[in-house]
């Protein structure tokens, strides 16, 4: 009997697998077909894939910001605008509201003080057959506050794009080579080229990220549902100096006054904290705005990048060493006047006619012939000791200072006159850095300490990354021999020959002065009235000394009590800002007022706002914009005090200074970009300038006597 069942499911495996069979050539012959043609269902795949393209974005890093000890901002990053001006009459459709440049004259009449271009310039510009232009060079790159400044005029035809980013320095000149700025390379990023921004450039910068993903070539989105590969930026980190702003615009005004008033060809004016070496002002003339780095005049840093010979300065370091040796009694005498180094060299006292006196006068009395003869004291059988305690004191080497251009200065000697000239501070070359690192000596029980500038740099995620702290580098003097200069010091002031001019009323100072010779590029020195360098170091008060001060002056026009009346006035606001005066009493808080921060904002409403304060506001300049104030925020007025607020304005009106403190007068010149000269102490009784007159601050010189 035949199984039917069987042979049905036999012939049914045929079907399938004949079915099977077909399918894998047609299979098979559609794939050979994709093959030989890149085509599936009409779509050519070549030309699909060749249209997908990986695409890889740049995810910029912010950079990061510079800040005062105390948070105050000094550079951030802004964004920035170049002006254009529509100049074709085609964009204008209703004449009640013109969209292009009506008036040329007036506008740039306008624009040039706001540009810094001359009317001439921006007149060509306007005059060309063109749609639209670019009002450069100086309409690049300008900031949100000048941009709102032109805003407000109102002129037809004008407007703005965004095309970059700007490093802003809200201070201008203020600390600008201890900041130093950042510009735009080739790439368009931000890049430090000074000071702080400079050396620390990378960690400011932060590190870039990117993103990585598909699209078609004909779009410049996404393909959806494929995958993404990022990897995020990471912003720069801040950065918080040590240096203080409101000490420090107080060392700006003082150099200032150097330049303006007598003329130096440089001047500096550095503070440092005398328990751990951080800088906390440095002040420079000449200087410049890093907003404008046009206004550039040298890429040397005179704090750590001026050598020169320091002068009488020295002697501290001489008679410390000789004190150190055991080598020398202040009561012993002996004759001032000159002494015979070698066969070719007389060493020769300022003044001849002292006689005999001790080498504690002698000290005093700044005698090149006391310093002259311990220098030969430490003289042991042809060693020299003397330029050995220079080695151990950082001079003739670097700092380390976190500032660029450092230079190493030269204490070498080789022949006795040069000993002799080095004890006084003539025949070598120092830094100010290095001077400033030496006179932590006299504050630290004879160790020196390395100077910093970084307070503390803190991450993008808030981390503080880095402390500046106090360190140790070298231990040069006993304390036995520090307290004996200090005794020393302290008799320059007290008891010197032009002590009186050091005084301050309230304030126990103690120091030492120097004018040195300047060497000639031909040989020997320049013998000009004013061809020395004036300079002094300071330490305050005398019980617990808190600041050391280093000032020197090149080619300062004026004698030495016009020298000091500079400085003393700058260290006793220095001294009043930190209440280590006598005078100093508690403040009474009921009479505090708290100072905001009010850069960018309108005047008016400033000013409203303020109204109900007892705050006594100079207002400088005409804009509507506040550009800059003194205090800054989180300070404190006393009330009745001055809050000035200068403003995007150029036409400035001088107030009357009657009852003004000298510190107020020095301040509104500062923020007027006006030249000072000043006599007597106290308060303003007079002006040279009659309140109400519109200055021109290119030229102008304001005299005020003090009462």
């Amino acid at each position: 009997m035949i199984n039917l069942k069987k042979r049905a499911t036999v012939k049914i495996s045929k079907i399938i697998i004949l079915i099977v069979a077909f399918l894998f050539v047609a299979a098979i012959g559609k794939l050979s077909y994709i093959v030989l043609s890149s085509k599936v269902d009409g779509i050519d795949l070549q030309a699909k894939a060749a249209s997908i393209a990986t695409v890889e974005k740049t995810l910029y890093a912010n950079r990061g910001n510079i800040y005062d000890v105390n948070g105050e901002l000094l550079a951030t990053t802004v964004n920035a605008y170049t002006v254009i001006a529509y100049l074709d009459e085609s964009r204008t459709t209703d004449t009640e509201n013109p969209r292009h440049v009506v008036d040329k004259e007036y506008t740039a009449s306008v624009l040039a003080p706001l540009l810094s271009m001359s009317e001439e310039r921006i007149l060509e510009l306007l005059n060309r057959d063109s749609y639209q232009v670019e009002l450069g060079p100086g309409g690049r790159g300008i900031t949100e506050v000048l941009k709102k400044a032109i805003e407000e005029l109102e002129l037809p035809g004008i407007d703005f794009t965004s095309d970059s980013k700007k490093r802003y320095y809200s201070n201008s000149t203020f600390a600008s080579y201890i900041v130093g700025y950042a510009k735009e390379n080739e790439e368009g990023k931000l890049v430090g080229e000074l000071g702080v921004e400079g050396y620390y450039d990378e960690i400011l910068s932060g590190t870039n990220g990117y993103t990585k993903y598909l699209k078609y070539t004909s779009s410049d989105y996404q393909i959806p549902n494929t995958p993404e590969d990022t990897v995020p930026a990471v912003d720069g980190s801040d950065i918080y100096l040590t240096i203080d702003f409101n000490i420090q615009n107080k060392a700006e005004n003082a150099v200032k006054a150097m330049q303006d008033e007598y003329k130096t060809e440089w001047a500096i004016f550095t503070v440092m904290d005398a328990d751990t070496g951080a800088i906390v002002a440095s002040a420079t003339s000449p200087n410049f705005n890093p907003n404008d780095t046009n206004t550039i005049t040298s890429y040397m840093n005179p704090l750590v990048s001026y050598q020169y010979e320091p002068g009488s300065v020295m002697k501290i370091f001489s008679f410390a060493s000789a004190i150190e040796e055991g080598l020398y009694d202040g009561e012993e005498t002996y004759q001032s006047g000159s002494i015979q180094v070698d066969s070719e060299t007389i060493v020769n006292d300022v003044e001849k006619d002292w006689g005999v006196i001790n080498f504690d006068t002698g000290f005093a009395y700044s005698s090149n012939v006391a310093a002259t003869m311990l220098s030969f004291r430490l003289l042991d059988n042809g060693e020299k000791k003397l330029p050995d305690y220079y080695d151990a004191l950082g001079f003739g080497k670097k700092t380390g200072i976190e500032l660029a251009n450092e230079v190493t200065g030269d204490t070498e000697v080789v022949y006795k006159s040069e000993l002799a000239n080095s004890s006084f501070g003539q025949g070598i070359s120092v830094t100010p850095i290095q001077m400033l690192q030496a006179l932590t000596t006299m504050t630290n029980d004879g160790n020196v300490l390395k100077p910093y500038i970084v307070d503390k740099i803190v991450d993008s995620e808030g981390n503080v990354t880095f402390e500046g702290k106090r360190e140790v580098v070298n231990n040069v003097y006993s304390s036995q021999t520090v307290s004996k200069m200090h005794e020393l010091m302290h008799k320059v002031i007290y008891e010197g020959l032009n002590g009186t001019a050091w005084q301050i009323d309230g304030l126990s100072l103690m120091g030492k002065t120097g004018t040195a010779q300047i060497a000639s590029p031909n040989g020997g020195y320049l013998t000009g009235e004013y061809d020395t360098i004036r300079s002094f170091a300071g330490i305050f008060p005398e019980e617990d000394p808190e600041y050391i001060v280093y000032v020197a002056a090149r080619k300062f026009e004026g004698n030495s009590v016009r020298f000091a009346d500079v400085v003393t006035s700058a260290i006793e606001e220095i001294a009043k800002h930190a209440k280590l005066t006598e005078e100093t009493s508690e403040v009474d808080l009921s009479k505090v007022i708290d100072i905001d921060n009010y850069l960018s904002k309108d005047i008016n409403s400033v000013t409203t706002m303020l109204e109900n304060k007892k705050l006594n506001l100079v207002i400088i300049g005409n804009g509507k914009y506040i550009i800059n104030q003194y205090p800054l925020k989180n300070n404190i007025v006393l009330e009745n005090g001055k809050l000035f607020l200068v403003t995007n304005g150029l036409e400035i009106t001088m107030p009357d200074m009657t009852g003004w403190s000298l510190n107020d007068v020095e301040t509104f010149c500062s923020l007027a970009n006006l030249k000072l000269q000043h006599s007597g102490y106290g308060y303003v009784v007079t002006q040279d300038i009659a309140a109400g007159t519109i200055l021109d601050v290119n030229n102008m010189l304001l005299t005020v006597q003090l009462n």
